[in-house]
């Protein structure tokens, strides 16, 4: 500490680690992974917290390089707190096995912490008031690269339109920081359309070749 209050009184600028438990404002929040899961706990700027059992954060390792981000929170996913349980969430971590990663490796998310009813598509009101959450996590987490899972969540993230199809085997970037993101099919149409299995896994060995690259840049 002596050494550090010596440098500032010279005028030089020291660079300290950050520390997530040491983030305990509303601006440091953005560091602090338990402050903003409790922030968004108890969140109530759309109507989707009147139905909700419990809001959905996200699981995994706080430094992966691979950060994956699906659209919203299913049944299961509403009651158990968790993102991509059941049976995509089990084709999921199959996914994840086949390019040498396990769920805990990886950062899991979605672009929104509460589950529409129905599972129904987000409305562009509901994206909005999480948008600042998602972002939040992204710096976070700062991975190497993201993926996209899913139509609502590519374009939404995007913010763009072009169908799915047309988005996967493309490289864009999210925010500020520009990380790269890959698309690829929900692990739900997956299962609902097995044909296509071959072509998310070829979008897999792309994120593969990009995490094992040097640069992604």
């Amino acid at each position: 500490m002596r050494h550090a209050n010596t440098l500032t009184a010279m005028g030089i600028e020291i660079w300290v680690r950050r520390q997530f438990a040491d983030c305990a404002d509303t601006t440091a929040s953005v560091l602090d992974p338990k402050g903003l899961a409790s922030e968004i706990a108890s969140c109530t700027r759309c109507k989707l917290h009147k139905e909700r059992t419990q809001t959905v954060f996200g699981v995994g390792d706080l430094n992966a390089e691979l950060l994956i981000i699906g659209e919203a929170p299913g049944a299961e996913e509403d009651r158990l707190g968790e993102p991509f349980v059941g049976p995509a969430g089990k084709l999921l971590n199959s996914m994840l096995g086949a390019i040498g990663l396990s769920r805990q490796q990886v950062y899991i998310t979605n672009i929104l912490k509460c589950r529409p009813p129905g599972n129904r598509d987000p409305k562009p009101e509901e994206v909005v008031q999480c948008t600042a959450y998602l972002a939040r996590q992204v710096e976070m987490i700062q991975p190497r690269l993201i993926l996209a899972v899913g139509r609502v969540a590519a374009q939404n993230l995007l913010q763009r339109n072009t169908p799915i199809g047309k988005m996967r085997g493309q490289r864009y970037t999210y925010g500020q920081l520009e990380v790269p993101v890959i698309v690829t099919y929900h692990p739900a149409y997956l299962l609902r359309s097995p044909r296509e299995k071959r072509k998310a896994w070829a979008d897999l060995v792309l994120v593969k070749e990009l995490l094992q690259g040097e640069s992604i840049s």
